[in-house]
């Protein structure tokens, strides 16, 4: 999708004595230009670098230095750019390595091999080594220090060599026209497949470059090796294997190829041979796909060298005994629509394409990365870029607005190679086939937000295709899965380039011919004949002539309108071609509003034509953006790229007409009446709104008005009759300040007229509250404006986030709405929380304020703001949301809200479903739903248990279960002892009936729940589990004997065969045999017992008592319950058990008792804690230390009786 490349000659450097020139080489870093040629002539150059304003680089020359040492014909010149050295050779085969030293070159190394001619040598792409070949085949690897890395005697005739980009690969190629590959080491690997030579015989290699990615490769895998033969045939490849490269057969006899440095241009130069049998000099100018972009002509008999400078903007040849500098000016991809310019540039770093979005007025910058970018063009207000699809064969239209984001996108199969944008359609084109696209109509902005009713007519013929060749354009358009497939076939008569506007659409051919559409019709109207093969084509405003730019740079123009003078021309041809024309064009442009006015670029200048007359130039070098209002804007798009990511304001240039500055200047110098005569003249709505501007500052105010009705600026026309209402010149002047934007001013004289309340309202007007506070306060006007200051300097505040001194300003118009959003933002809440009471009850912003605690979980603020807004539902579902329970039942209590409990139970079991217990119980503890937390808890303790958790995990469960259950006891006692209290004396029911009524009710909860009931008993089963491991691991035997006994009352919650296993432990240990064996006995009955481990229980009972004889000690004291061969202990609590240290209380034993959970412990027992053993309760009254003693030296403890030695216990 290529614009328009353009080249031109721009110097030429003579060589002093009619040297002629071998070499040349352009250092793409530092911008030194060496060249060699004759009688050992070597040269340094250097252009000077300064770019003017106006984009146009300096062409002076700012080094010119002689290098000598060498004798023969200087016949290679190349750059080391990372250490800045320079390496020459000449026939001889003498090689100097040149290095800079302040500001002059001096010979660093020198190399003479005397048996042969060096033909080439180059640097690879990172400049640590070099390789240099000889036409006997010797080659020689050295590094940048001068160190003979190797060498070797090849058996080819050598004649040019090159490094891969990476350094692995060498490539060697022959006199003979062969090209070999060897390794970074000298190794030969293979040769490459020279396709371009097959069936037309050998061609010596005149060239090789292969580019080294310093630039990036895009992502198009764009082919980087470049071989050229003499015969005039290029063969471009991916890699070196790269088996289907591209050929390329240039008509020349070729003598030099080059990449320019970004790897995007192939120049070939050589010679071609003319109609008249004369040989011209000429270079011609390749995409890496092997597109044709341009040619350029040469004077002179023959190019020797050719080299790129680094920004790839010129070009030097060396040409018999002159250097010629090119210019390029290349096609960028890019677009300027409203005030923003889009372009797009490559990193290296990235596969993709760069496109930046430039608002060149606020310099806002928005990045956006686009795959396989085709091309970008703009107009009115959006911009399209055109890319290829994943798939082959498929591209996409991209709409996209000033930010870079898309609007809009279509998938087509016409190949984008040119492309055309109007404020309503797009166009694209290939070869044979036009794709339009109306994006866009005069009564909607978009066609793809387009939702009225007619849009469903109108629908069809939004997108058209056609083939090129076809007289008609009016068949539907061939829809294949949603996307528009392209015409199949090929024309004769390729398209070359689209141009359109709002009405016509034109379409070149590569033979001259254009034909010419009717938009948005698409109906074919006609065909002109040009005398040129177009290569840019531009309708002016009416679309009464375009212009039309060759592939030569020649602009000639063809009038639509113009009757041709031959006879027999039917309508469907009409239009002259026009035999103005002008030399050495690349950039066109029309004005928006002039048919007869353009500007063009040619070389470096820029002119600008009314009709056919030309303006003085203006030196520059920028892309023409746009041309309005007698004003051209422009963009030093060389300079841009330079640094794409961070462009310059400077790089957008304006240029005015020159009947724009002469108005200017006439207004000034002569009277107002032969300016309007001048501007009668030079007719232009600009014109004539100059001369309106200048004839309100001097209050002519007749001529004002003569002109805005010649612009037709219907506004300026009524500002004018109300200039003229007004009695007093300084109003007036005043009111012209202001017509102005001299705001200052005006107010200046507002003041001198004593009319300061026009000044605020002017202000108002303007929106500048600052100065309207200031006028206020000042004594013009009254309290209602000066709170709409108020108001909109906090909104202006509170816009830039500055909530602190919106805060001030809002507290000073008591604007109570906007106060509540700045504390919200500044997280304020004790401010917030102190509107509330400045509201009035039942306001609509307490409700505001409400929601706005509960969006940060402070749920008393948010519950006192519903309240006093009088929203009592509100308040519960903040309390619910936040999930305060306990606050939400008790404001559903107090307020009669019923749907409280559905909502508890339904989000509770929403929590069970989901097996989140921990979840339900906390929702059921924080709304005193002490009941389901007690059966939850029982649930958790048994389940644990099974899981054979921690017992200490199971008790804390079962004791947290029982202490719900004394919590919901209490409760319900307390409410029923408080129903009674507030019965009347004389009721026929007795507080003491309702407390019996409330005892009744509690006991049957709990026996409809008996595992609720259960809970004390299963906290005292794995407390007493627990007690009885402790004491035996502590020595402690006696103790834990007594305490597993009292496990026998839990066979319904402990595991039958771990309490007598313990049981059997505990009295083997205490010496009570009797019992163990006792123990043994029951484990042996248990049921289902495996026949393996009542084998191993025989076998340890039977080591046991063969030693022990089965009987306890005399003073054994045996407990009521200690029938260890009755299975199943009573399933009642137990009190008259010690919970310290399992021992049955007596009579005589001083007890202390747990208010929580109403078990004993022997005070003794204690030993100094003044917590419950089972609940962990605190006592009411801490036990003395010598009652524990007395008790303590009754019950023996620390004495522990002597065990024997524990055998195996398998069990």
């Amino acid at each position: 999708a290529q614009r328009a490349m353009f080249i031109y000659l721009s110097k030429k450097i003579a060589i002093p004595n009619g040297v002629k020139l071998k070499c040349v080489s352009w250092n793409s870093e530092q911008g030194w230009i060496a060249c060699g040629g004759d009688n050992g002539l070597l040269k340094v150059l250097k252009l000077d670098s300064s770019t003017s304003k106006a984009g146009q680089q300096s062409s002076n020359l700012s080094m010119n230095q002689t290098l000598e040492g060498h004798n023969g014909a200087v016949m290679v010149v190349n750059w080391n750019e990372n250490y800045r050295k320079l390496t020459t050779s000449d026939q001889y085969g003498l090689i100097i390595v040149w290095m800079l030293h302040k500001g002059m070159w001096f010979e660093e190394m020198i190399n003479n091999r005397n048996k042969s001619v060096v033909r080439d040598m180059k640097w690879t792409s990172d400049g640590q080594k070099i390789c240099i070949v000889y036409e006997d085949g010797a080659v020689i690897v050295g590094s940048v220090d001068g160190k003979r890395l190797w060498g070797k005697e090849l058996t080819l005739q050598l004649a040019l060599v090159e490094w891969s980009p990476d350094g692995r690969l060498i490539l060697f190629c022959t006199i003979q026209g062969e090209c070999h590959i060897y390794d970074g080491n000298g190794n030969p690997m293979s040769k490459i497949a020279l396709l371009a030579n097959e069936g037309v015989g050998s061609s010596p290699l005149i060239g090789i470059n292969w580019y080294d990615g310093a630039e990036g490769y895009g992502d198009h895998d764009p082919p980087t090796l470049a071989i050229g033969f003499e015969n005039g045939r290029v063969q471009l490849m991916r890699t070196e294997t790269d088996e289907q490269p591209i050929l390329l057969q240039t008509g020349m006899r070729a003598s030099q190829i080059q990449w320019n440095r970004a790897g995007t241009v192939l120049s070939v130069a050589g010679l071609q041979s003319s109609s008249d049998g004369r040989d011209l000099s000429m270079v011609q100018f390749y995409s890496p796909f092997g597109q044709h972009l341009r040619t350029l002509r040469v004077p002179g008999s023959s190019i020797n060298a050719l080299s790129w400078e680094g920004s790839g903007l010129r070009v030097a040849l060396a040409v018999d005994s002159y250097i010629y500098f090119a210019n390029i000016r290349p096609d960028y991809k890019w677009g300027y629509f409203g005030n923003t310019l889009v372009y797009a540039f490559t990193k290296p770093e990235k596969a993709e394409a760069c496109v930046i979005f430039w608002d060149t007025k606020t310099n806002e910058r928005y990045a956006k990365y686009v795959k396989r970018l085709v091309a970008i063009r703009a107009c009115g207000e959006y911009c399209i870029l055109a890319t290829s699809g994943e798939d082959s064969g498929q591209f996409i239209l991209i709409l996209c607005n000033a930010i870079g984001s898309p609007v809009d996108s279509k998938y087509i199969e016409v190949e984008p190679l040119y492309i055309t944008m109007t404020p309503y359609h797009v166009v694209a084109a290939s070869e044979s086939s036009v794709y339009t696209w109306q994006y866009r109509t005069l009564v909607s902005k978009l066609t793809s937000v387009d939702t009225s009713a007619l849009n469903v007519n109108r629908e069809k013929g939004r997108e058209r295709v056609f083939y090129i060749d076809s007289r008609s354009t009016a068949e539907e358009p061939i829809m294949d899965g949603g996307k528009i497939r392209a015409p199949l076939g090929a024309t004769n008569d390729p398209v070359c380039t689209v141009a359109a506007s709002s009405k016509v659409l034109l379409v070149g051919r590569e033979s001259g011919a254009v034909n010419r559409y009717s938009l948005p019709h698409l109906t074919l109207e006609g065909q002109h004949i040009l005398r040129c093969r177009p290569q840019v084509m531009a309708l002016n405003c009416t679309s009464s002539k375009f212009s039309v730019i060759d592939i030569n740079g020649v602009l000639t123009f063809f009038d639509l309108t113009a009757v041709p003078s031959e006879a027999g021309r039917d309508a469907s041809t009409a239009g002259v071609h026009l035999s103005f024309e002008r030399k050495d064009v690349w950039d066109m442009r029309w004005s928006d509003d002039d048919p007869e006015l353009f500007a063009m670029m040619e070389k470096t200048r820029m002119y600008i034509f009314r009709g056919t007359e030309p303006e003085e130039p203006v030196l520059s070098s920028g892309y023409i953006c746009e041309f309005h209002d007698l004003q051209i804007k422009a963009v030093l798009l060389d300079d841009v790229m330079r640094s794409p990511e961070k462009p310059d304001k400077e790089h957008m240039i304006n240029f005015e007409t020159k009947s724009l500055r002469d108005t200017g200047i006439l207004l000034q110098d002569v009277s107002i009446q032969d300016a309007y005569q001048f501007v009668e003249d030079n007719s232009h709505p600009r014109l004539w709104r100059l001369l309106a501007e200048n004839s309100l500052e001097n209050l002519n105010l007749p001529m004002a008005d003569k002109a805005f009705v010649r612009c037709a600026d219907y506004h300026g026309i009524q500002f004018v009759k109300r200039l003229q209402m007004l009695d007093d010149e300084l109003k007036q002047r005043a009111e012209v300040a202001a017509y102005f934007k001299k705001f200052d001013e005006a107010e200046t004289l507002y003041a001198e007229v004593d009319r300061i309340d026009l000044a605020v309202e002017m202000r108002m007007h303007l929106g500048d509250w600052f100065k309207v506070e200031k006028l206020v306060q000042a004594g013009a006007g009254d309290d209602s404006t000066l709170t709409l200051a108020w108001n909109n300097i906090g909104t202006y505040f509170a816009d830039r986030q500055k909530w602190i001194k919106a805060v001030a300003y809002y507290a000073q118009a008591k604007n109570v709405e906007k106060l509540i959003d700045c504390f919200y933002a500044l997280e304020d809440y004790p401010g917030l929380e102190k509107l509330i009471a400045m509201l009035p009850e039942g306001s609509q912003l307490l409700s505001t304020i409400g929601a706005k605690f509960v969006s940060v979980g402070l749920c008393e603020s948010a519950v006192a703001a519903y309240l006093r807004a009088g929203d009592v539902k509100a308040a519960v579902d903040a309390c619910v949301l936040l999930y305060q329970w306990d606050q939400a039942v008790e404001l559903a209590e107090q307020h009669n809200f019923q749907q409280i409990e559905g909502l508890l139970g339904k989000y509770a079991g929403h929590l069970l479903e989901k097996d989140k217990k921990i979840a339900a119980i906390d929702l059921y503890r924080k709304a005193n739903k002490h009941t389901e937390v007690a059966s939850l808890m029982t649930q958790l303790a048994k389940t644990s248990a099974a899981a054979k958790a921690s017992p200490l995990r199971v008790k804390m469960l079962y004791v947290l279960a029982a202490l719900e259950v004394t919590k919901f006891r209490q409760r319900a006692l307390i409410a029923d002892m408080t129903t009674a209290t507030r019965g009347t004396s004389g009721g026929s029911r007795t507080a003491a009936a309702q407390t019996l009524d409330g005892l009744m009710t509690l006991d049957q909860v709990g026996s409809e729940n008996s595992a609720i009931e259960g809970s004390w008993r299963g906290a005292e089963a794995y407390h007493f589990w627990l007690l009885a491991h402790r004491q035996l691991y502590e020595g402690q035997f006696e103790y834990a004997r007594r305490t597993s006994l009292v496990l026998m009352d839990y066979e319904d919650l402990l595991d039958v065969v771990d309490i007598y296993s313990f049981i059997a432990i505990a009295c083997y240990y205490s010496k009570h045999y009797g019992r163990c064996s006792k123990a043994f006995m029951k484990l042996e009955s248990v049921p289902g017992m495996p026949k393996e481990t009542l084998d191993s229980y025989s076998d340890l009972a039977t080591s046991i008592f063969v030693k022990h004889p089965p009987t306890d000690p005399a003073s054994s004291r045996a407990r009521k319950t200690d029938d260890i061969s009755a299975v199943g202990g009573t399933k009642l609590i137990l009190t008259n058990v010690c919970m310290a240290s399992g021992r049955d209380i007596g009579a005589a034993d001083n007890v202390q008792a747990c208010r929580s959970c109403n078990h004993r412990s022997i005070a003794g027992e204690l030993r100094g804690r003044t917590t419950c053993p089972l609940c962990h309760a605190l006592y009411a009254k801490r036990i003395s230390t010598d009652t524990f003693g007395a008790v303590s030296s009754t019950m023996g403890m620390g004495q522990s009786p002597t065990a024997p030695a524990m055998p195996k216990f398998s069990a």
